[in-house]
C-alpha cells in the first residue's frame, strides 16, 4: 500500500514537470534554459541522472537538496516555536511539593521489585550460603519494611535539615539522624 502511494506521488510530480516544461513560456533566455535542463534532470531516472551529471547538468534536487532540508526544518522549528504556547513553568517547590503530597496517600511501593530482589539475593548469597530461595511474600515483607526503614530515616534527617536552617537534605543530616536514633539503624554500636 505505501508503495502505491509512492509512485502515485511521484508519477504526479512528473506529469507536473513535462506540463512546465510543455508550457509555451515565451522566454528564450539563459535562465529558460537552465529551467529546463533542471526540470529534465528532475523527470530522469536514476542512471540517466547519472549520465547528467556526468555532462555538467544537475539536478535542482541533487545540487540544494541538503540545504533545503535543513532551511525547511529550521523554519519548521521556528514556527513551533512561535506558534505553540509555552509550556507552564511552576515555581521552585511546588511540584516538589505536589509529589510529596501524591506520595503520602499512596501505598504503592516505591522502589522497583526485580532490582530489589536482586540486591537481596544478592547480600543472602554473600552472608549464608544456606539460604538460597526466597518466596514471593518473603521478598514483598522484606521490601515493605525496607521502604518504611527508608522513609522514616528521610523524615528525621529532613527535620535535622530544617533544624540547621537549611531546605536542602545532605549527608551530614543522614548520619546526624542515624546516630541520634541509636541501634534502630544497623552499622551503629
Amino acid at each position: 500500500m505505501a508503495r502505491q502511494k509512492h509512485f502515485a506521488r511521484r508519477s504526479r510530480s512528473r506529469r507536473s514537470l513535462l506540463q512546465q516544461l510543455s508550457s509555451p513560456t515565451g522566454d528564450s533566455g539563459p535562465d529558460a534554459q537552465g529551467a529546463s535542463t533542471s526540470a529534465a534532470a528532475q523527470i530522469a531516472t536514476p542512471r540517466s541522472r547519472a549520465h547528467l551529471r556526468a555532462s555538467g547538468i544537475s539536478s535542482q534536487r541533487d545540487s540544494s537538496s541538503a540545504t533545503a532540508r535543513n532551511a525547511t526544518t529550521k523554519s519548521g522549528q521556528a514556527q513551533a516555536r512561535e506558534g505553540a504556547p509555552k509550556p507552564r513553568r511552576f515555581k521552585p517547590g511546588t511540584v516538589a511539593l505536589r509529589e510529596i503530597r501524591k506520595y503520602q496517600k499512596t501505598t504503592v511501593l516505591l522502589v522497583p521489585h526485580a532490582p530489589f530482589v536482586r540486591i537481596v539475593k544478592e547480600i543472602t548469597f554473600s552472608i549464608s550460603l544456606t539460604v538460597t530461595r526466597w518466596t514471593a511474600e518473603a521478598l514483598l515483607a522484606l521490601q515493605e519494611a525496607a521502604e518504611a526503614h527508608l522513609i522514616h530515616l528521610f523524615e528525621e534527617s529532613m527535620l535535622c535539615a530544617i533544624h540547621a536552617k537549611r531546605v536542602t537534605l545532605m549527608r551530614k543530616d543522614f548520619e546526624l539522624a542515624r546516630r541520634i536514633g541509636g541501634r534502630r539503624y544497623f552499622g551503629t554500636d
